[in-house]
């Protein structure tokens, strides 16, 4: 069983409470026009385009043809990502959840917990189903970082190893989710009630791209959403200002929302009962 990953950043204090380590696993299932990391994406293809363009000798082919990644020459460039015709990294490895966890327990007993994220990290269930038992052992919180596209229930042992769901809501409204990730998000919704319900829901962030989509609706109707289930569990709320560092060239362009406006959209949330929110 081996999940293909982007990175481990061992030290990490915006990926759940506490000090954790976090994982990013390669691939996704939507396509956000803000994403943040689009090299986290797609899988490689090994068409070797980053090949060629790598002076500092750090990728090469192996003897199967494929791309192989040498992390001791590498100078972190980014060229490889940029020249990517594919929204991918040549810098991941293929790894059990044995060999990522002997990763995370050097930070023990520096972290708090260990959460995961992509890309998607829900396309590897199996894969987090293993490593969240090995980190439970060790008395480690687990945290899954997700898109909400994939339904949770349908994973009882994921859910029982995993202490809380990072949940985005990219867009209450169907059709602006769409517009947003070229996918509707009933099911986004229905894991957030599933979550909410079973004490899961840890914590719903929102990126807030005002000239992407009505961002104040959004943020009225996912309140309105979620309120009913504050009697059940409190729900903590990240507010996320769009910010074009890193995103795709034809996506640059938006406006990046000031801290008045984000503070206006958290005092919306407030009025609904949620006490807990972040501005990012």
């Amino acid at each position: 069983m081996k999940a293909v990953v982007n990175r481990i950043i061992p030290f990490s204090s915006v990926d759940g409470p506490g000090n954790r380590t976090a994982v990013f696993l390669q691939g996704c299932n939507i396509n956000c026009k803000y994403c943040h990391n689009p090299e986290t994406r797609k899988l490689c293809v090994q068409c070797g385009t980053c090949v060629k363009q790598c002076l500092a000798g750090a990728l090469s082919f192996d003897e199967n043809g494929k791309v192989a990644f040498d992390p001791s020459k590498c100078v972190q460039c980014d060229t490889c990502i940029h020249v990517c015709p594919n929204d991918s990294s040549p810098r991941t490895f293929e790894m059990t959840p044995e060999e990522v966890y002997a990763k995370v327990k050097k930070q023990i007993p520096f972290i708090r917990g260990l959460s995961v994220s992509g890309g998607e990290c829900m396309l590897w269930p199996e894969f987090l189903t293993e490593l969240f038992r090995l980190a439970k052992k060790d008395g480690l919180g687990t945290l899954i970082d997700s898109n909400g596209m994939i339904p949770f229930e349908d994973y009882p042992e994921l859910m029982e190893v995993s202490d809380g769901v990072m949940l985005d809501i990219k867009a209450f409204e169907a059709a602006e989710h769409r517009k947003v990730t070229d996918f509707t998000n009933e099911m986004v919704l229905k894991n957030a009630v599933y979550l909410a319900k079973t004490s899961k829901l840890y914590e719903v962030r929102a990126v807030i791209v005002p000239d992407l989509y009505d961002t104040e609706r959004s943020i009225r109707e996912m309140g309105d959403f979620l309120a009913p289930y504050l009697k059940i569990n409190d729900i903590r709320v990240k507010i996320i200002a769009y910010r074009p560092m890193g995103v795709r060239e034809q996506y640059s362009h938006y406006q990046v929302p000031n801290q008045e406006y984000l503070a206006y959209l958290a005092d919306i949330l407030r009025e609904k009962g949620f006490q807990h929110i972040t501005l990012i």
